[in-house]
């Protein structure tokens, strides 16, 4: 795989912006990264994609910068020296996909059927954005293009939202998806950059389903079961016993002996761990190694970050 598709596919969300304003553009990427996506890919929609991404790439050197809407050789080039690192079609144009593998740079043409897939064969290309997704029959559609073509994956881009993201990358011939739900026009036209924000870390947590599971107490063999019990008379539940703790209903653990981390530990459950991983690494977290845990299938379904917060250590499992 590409190394710039490889990262992408481990953001997993790629938000597709328009510009209309030069001034928004800082603002934007900014709300972006901090929000958890730091990918973009600017259309040339407006007369203000090239000098968008030159801001974009100078501000934010580390976020991966696409072009998309490219119907050009000259938006080609224009993306290039802006600083694109990709290019995205809405449909499968030769002459772009030549001029573009002629300058060494990615592009992932836009494919509605069968046809536009083996034109992309003939290319050599083995991903490809399907668009627009969601009216050609969505994921439902992409399972049907994908099975006699086994070796082609696909960005599905147009009609893609907060809920459906999680049906379309649960397929693993998706590599990420593009989106528009969490930068709305009129929120970027209003200045709203906190509030993008906010709907990136929401789609953020939606495509990973992060959410907090228990949190695990580290004590001793005398006491645990004696925490456990105050705990369970404080939040009115049950105790139940394992092998090596005692729970007060499902969110509470308390450990028998000191486990990872300090005071104890943290769990979240997530839709699949391989991605949350992906997506952790991406963004510059490390995980220990001896504590990944995979199903019969070779997936992971458990792994410890590296490190700890305010003395609890963080894990992920799989949601059941």
């Amino acid at each position: 795989m590409d190394a710039i598709l490889e990262k992408i596919s481990r953001i997993g969300i790629v938000p597709v912006i328009k510009i209309d304003r030069i001034e928004d553009a800082e603002p934007l990427a900014k709300a972006l990264c901090e929000g958890g996506l730091p990918v973009a890919e600017v259309t040339f929609r407006t007369e203000h994609a090239k000098r968008a991404m030159q801001i974009i790439n100078e501000k934010f050197p580390d976020m991966i910068l696409g072009a998309g809407t490219v119907l050009t050789t000259k938006q080609v080039d224009d993306a290039i020296e802006a600083g694109a690192k990709f290019i995205v079609s809405p449909g499968l144009n030769p002459e772009i996909v030549r001029y573009c593998q002629s300058k060494n740079i990615m592009i992932l043409p836009g494919c509605a059927n069968a046809s536009d897939i083996e034109a992309a064969l003939s290319f050599g290309l083995t991903t490809v954005k399907f668009f627009p997704a969601e009216p050609l029959g969505g994921l439902k559609m992409i399972k049907a293009l994908a099975a006699p073509y086994v070796n082609v994956n696909f960005m599905p881009t147009g009609g893609v939202k907060e809920n459906n993201i999680c049906d379309y990358l649960a397929y693993d011939r998706i590599v990420a998806c593009g989106g528009t739900w969490m930068i709305d026009s009129k929120l970027i036209a209003n200045g709203e950059f906190d509030k993008i924000k906010e709907l990136t870390q929401n789609a953020v947590k939606t495509m990973l389903g992060l959410k907090l599971d228990h949190v695990g107490i580290n004590a001793t063999p005398s006491t645990s079961e004696g925490i456990a019990n105050e705990m369970a008379g404080l939040l009115q539940c049950d105790v139940r016993a394992t092998s090596k703790s005692f729970f007060a209903g499902e969110t509470v653990e308390v450990m028998n002996e000191n486990g990872r981390g300090t005071h104890g530990h943290i769990c979240y459950t997530v839709n699949s761990v391989d991605r949350a991983v992906r997506y952790f690494e991406a963004r510059g977290y490390k995980f220990v190694e001896e504590t990944k845990q995979f199903d019969a299938k070779g997936h992971l379904k458990f792994a410890y970050f590296e490190g700890e917060i305010g003395g609890f250590a963080i894990h992920l499992k799989n949601a059941a």
